[in-house]
């Protein structure tokens, strides 16, 4: 049981130098920019990037997606885009340590990012889980969950939900199926990250949940390699 304990504490003394680390360098590339415009546009790329890699080269979607990338790829020198790819790199390394977890959720808030200026602050992850228990208390062990989140902000609840499932004995990436949305942009570029770095079958959808139509914009709609049937 001491065993136990003590390596609970150095994992949570690991997500801590992790999350502090990576805040660093999306403060470091600060200056010209301010954190919430690296930390945003950090995001938005490394989407995606995932998304690209699951469609097409040269198709239409593919093209639409990749001309955003390049569209804030340019604002950057290539050593900056190197270091983007570093936080990309540092933010798997997390996730093999923490498991589902709000990890770019804690990111923002612990680089200065959400403030009354931005409108943006994400709920602490052991509130989230909190919710996640109340919510899932009668779920069966192995039984499929359907999950369907209007206002994801940047995935807390869902991978709360996720967090909770594997710690009972169940398998997230098996059970769950997610669709997630939000009318922010960033708030989808997070969700769709997190979910697709643990590994989660979930359509993240942008757009106003409250007046969307059948009819989605497809570059709208961005769906993890899971779900793609392709693991990361």
């Amino acid at each position: 049981m001491a065993a136990v304990e003590d390596k609970r504490e150095l994992n949570a003394e690991q997500i801590k130098k992790s999350v502090a680390d990576i805040s660093q360098g999306i403060n470091n590339l600060s200056g010209t920019f301010s954190p919430y415009t690296i930390f945003s546009d950090w995001v938005k790329m490394y989407a995606l990037a995932i998304c690209n890699m699951l469609e097409p080269m040269k198709g239409a979607l593919w093209e639409v997606r990749e001309k955003a990338y390049m569209a804030t790829a340019s604002k950057y020198t290539s050593e900056q885009l190197k270091s983007f790819a570093e936080l990309s790199g540092r933010l798997v390394e997390l996730y093999d340590i923490a498991g589902p977890y709000d990890a770019l959720g804690e990111i923002y808030m612990f680089s200065g990012c959400g403030n009354k200026g931005t409108g943006q602050f994400f709920t602490p992850f052991h509130l989230s889980k909190l919710v996640a228990d109340v919510a899932l208390k009668n779920i069966k062990n192995g039984e499929k969950i359907r999950i369907n989140e209007p206002s994801c902000g940047g995935g807390g609840m869902i991978l709360a939900a996720a967090r909770l499932i594997n710690e009972s004995g169940g398998d997230a990436r098996m059970q769950m199926d997610i669709v997630a949305q939000d009318l922010d942009w960033n708030s989808i570029y997070m969700t769709y990250i997190q979910l697709s770095l643990n590994g989660l079958n979930a359509v993240c959808i942008q757009g106003d949940s409250l007046m969307m139509c059948s009819s989605v914009p497809r570059e709208c709609v961005l769906e993890t390699p899971r779900k793609r049937g392709v693991l990361l």
